[in-house]
C-alpha cells in the first residue's frame, strides 16, 4: 500500500516538494521515492526483510518518512516510538515489541543502551539532496538516511499482501502502560479511502501537527502522499511559528489537538496575521471545550470540526459537521463518519437506548488488527468485529454523540456515578477557569468525592470552590458538583499532549493519605 502510493505520488507530483523543515531541508516526491528505494536496499543488506520488526526512535523529520517507506518496501513492520516518552516508557515499548532492529537518532541512542536485546543503528537526518533534477546527476549530499542508502539501488521485489502487518502505533498511555495497535495494508487502504474517498491531488500546504509515531501519521501517510501537498515540519510544535506558516502559505486548514488550538488562539500574533485562506479547523482526539470552539472560529474565521477517534480506531471515528449548528458543534463529537458504525453498550455488551450513558463501541475497516504481542488485551478490546473504546458516551435523539468520560475515570460518590468529563464541560465555561480536570479523591464518608483541578484564567483572581459549585448547580446534580478545589499553573500532560489523569489521581490519593 505505501509503496504503491509512493510510486504514484512520484509519478504525478514528482517535482513538488513533499516535505520541508524549518532548516531549509526539502525533499520532492520523486526524491522521496528514490531515497526510500535506496534506503530499503541498504536495510536489506543489513538483514532486514519481510516480517522483521523495526522500532524507529527518532525526531519527526524527513529521515523518519524515508525510513518508514523503506521498511514498507521490504515487508517489515515499523513501530514508531514517540521520542517524548520517558526512557522507562520507551524501554517498556521495546520489551513489548521485541524488535529485530532499532533505528535511532544520536540524541536517543544512549537512553536505548539498557535494551541490550535489540540491535541499534544510529541514523542521522542528513543534508538535503543536491542532485540536478534536469540532468539526472547523482546526489552530492548525504541526504536523509545517507548512512544506509545504496545509491542507485532498488530493493528486492515484494508480493502484494493486503494482510501483511505494516505498522505498530503505541497508545498515549493516558490511562495505563502504552500498548501497540497494529495495522495491515488492508487497513491503511481503508483509512485512505475513508479520509479522501479515493481522490488524488489537491496540493497546497499543510502542517504535521503530531509526532510521526502517532496514528495520525503512521496510518495516514498514504492519503498524505495522495494529496500532493507540501507538508511543513517543525522540530517542536510552537504556536508562533505555526501561525506564521499557516498565514504565509495560505493553508486551507488548521489542524491539531485541542490544547494546540488553544495555544494558537492565545498567541498575540493571532490578532494580526491574515488567515483568510483558512476554510476549516479540524481538531482530532476527543471533544473540545465550547469556549475553545467559539474562540477558534473567531480567530480563523472558519468552521470547527471535532474529530473523535483513537489509536485503536485507526484515527477514524466520529466528527462534527463543518456546517453544524451550535448544539452539535459546541456540545457533541458529532456522528459516525461514512463507513463507521457506532453503538452505546452496557458493561455486558448490550446496546443501550438513546439518552443512556454507556461505553462507546466502534466498527469500521480502519480498526486495528489487535495489540502487538498482547492476545488478552486484544480479546478484551475487540469483540465480534467491534472496538471497545473505553470511552463513556450517550447518543441523543438527533443521532449526535456526547462524551461522558473514560470508563475507568468514572467514580462513585455516595452510590451515584460521576463522569468527570460531564462535570468538566460545565466548569470550563466559568469565566475564571482556563482549564479544568476533575478527578476523584478517597473520602471516608462518601467513598469518593470530586476534586476540580483548575488552571485560573487570571492567577491573581482564581475562582473559589463556592463560586464553581454555584455556577454549575443548575446544570449538574448535587452529587456531581466538586467538593474540593486545587489550583495549579498547568495541568500535567503526557507525550501526546493529553491530560495525564493518572498523575492527577495519584496526587489526590496521596493528599488523602496525608
Amino acid at each position: 500500500m505505501l509503496t504503491a502510493a509512493s510510486r504514484r505520488a512520484a509519478a504525478e507530483f514528482g517535482s513538488t516538494v513533499a516535505y520541508a523543515d524549518e532548516h531549509g531541508r526539502t525533499i520532492t516526491y520523486a526524491e522521496l521515492d528514490r531515497a526510500a528505494d535506496e534506503a530499503a536496499a541498504g536495510l536489506a543488506a543489513e538483514g532486514v526483510g519481510e516480517g522483521a520488526v523495526v522500532a524507529v526512535v527518532r525526531a519527526s523529520d524527513i529521515a523518519y518518512v524515508v525510513a518508514y517507506l523503506a521498511l514498507a518496501r521490504l515487508g517489515a513492520v515499523t513501530a514508531g516510538l514517540n521520542p517524548r516518552l520517558r526512557p522507562r516508557e520507551i524501554l517498556a515499548c521495546l520489551d513489548t515489541l521485541g524488535p529485530d532492529l532499532v533505528l535511532a537518532d544520536a540524541p536517543r541512542r544512549d537512553l536505548l543502551a539498557p535494551h541490550t536485546a535489540s540491535r541499534i543503528l544510529t541514523v542521522s537526518t542528513g543534508d538535503p539532496d543536491t542532485g540536478d533534477p534536469d540532468t539526472g546527476d547523482p546526489d552530492t549530499g548525504d541526504g536523509p538516511l545517507g548512512e544506509l542508502r545504496l545509491r542507485g539501488a532498488t530493493p528486492p521485489p515484494l508480493a502484494d499482501d493486503p494482510d501483511r502487518p505494516v505498522c505498530v502505533c503505541f497508545t498515549s498511555g493516558s490511562t495505563g502502560t502504552p500498548r501497540g495497535a497494529w495495522f495491515t495494508n488492508r487497513q491503511l487502504a481503508a483509512i485512505a479511502h475513508l479520509d479522501t474517498g479515493g481522490a488524488w491531488g489537491g496540493g497546497g500546504h499543510g502542517l504535521s501537527a503530531t509526532q510521526m509515531a502517532h496514528v495520525g501519521f503512521m496510518t495516514k501517510l498514504p492519503w498524505l502522499l495522495a494529496s500532493g501537498r507540501t507538508t511543513h515540519l517543525l522540530e517542536r510544535w510552537s504556536a508562533g511559528p505555526v501561525l506564521h506558516l499557516i498565514a504565509r502559505h495560505r493553508m486551507p486548514a488548521v489542524t491539531g489537538v485541542a490544547p494546540q488550538i488553544a495555544l494558537l488562539c492565545e498567541h498575540p500574533d493571532a490578532e494580526t496575521l491574515d488567515f483568510s485562506a483558512v476554510r476549516a479547523i479540524v481538531v482530532g482526539g476527543a471533544a473540545s471545550p465550547p469556549s475553545l470552539v467559539r474562540r477558534a472560529r473567531e480567530v480563523f474565521g472558519a468552521p470547527y470540526s471535532i474529530r473523535y477517534s483513537s489509536t485503536e480506531s485507526g484515527g477514524v471515528g466520529l466528527a462534527t459537521a463543518l456546517d453544524a449548528d451550535d448544539e452539535e458543534a459546541l456540545h457533541t463529537v458529532g456522528r459516525p463518519r461514512p463507513g463507521v458504525d457506532a453503538s452505546i453498550r452496557d458493561p455486558d455488551g448490550r446496546p443501550l437506548p438513546a439518552g443512556e450513558v454507556g461505553e462507546l463501541w466502534l466498527r469500521s475497516p480502519a480498526v486495528m488488527s489487535g495489540y502487538w504481542n498482547d492476545p488478552a488485551g486484544t480479546a478484551e478490546t475487540l469483540v465480534d468485529g467491534w472496538l471497545r473504546t473505553g470511552d463513556l458516551a450517550r447518543v441523543d435523539s438527533r443521532g449526535l454523540y456526547h462524551l461522558a468520560g473514560r470508563a475507568t475515570e468514572m467514580f462513585i460518590r455516595g452510590g451515584y456515578n460521576v463522569h468527570p468529563q460531564e462535570v468538566e464541560a460545565v466548569l470550563v465555561e466559568h469565566p475564571a477557569v482556563a482549564e479544568v480536570a476533575v478527578v476523584s479523591r478517597p473520602d471516608r464518608v462518601m467513598g469518593e468525592i470530586g476534586v476540580a483541578v483548575v488552571v485560573p484564567a487570571d492567577p491573581a483572581r482564581p475562582p473559589t470552590l463556592d463560586e464553581l459549585r454555584l455556577f454549575a448547580a443548575d446544570q449538574l446534580a448535587h452529587w456531581k458538583l466538586p467538593e474540593a478545589l486545587r489550583l495549579t499553573g498547568a495541568l500535567p500532560r503526557n507525550a501526546s499532549d493529553k491530560i495525564d489523569r493518572r498523575a492527577l489521581a495519584a496526587e489526590e490519593r496521596h493528599a488523602a493519605e496525608i
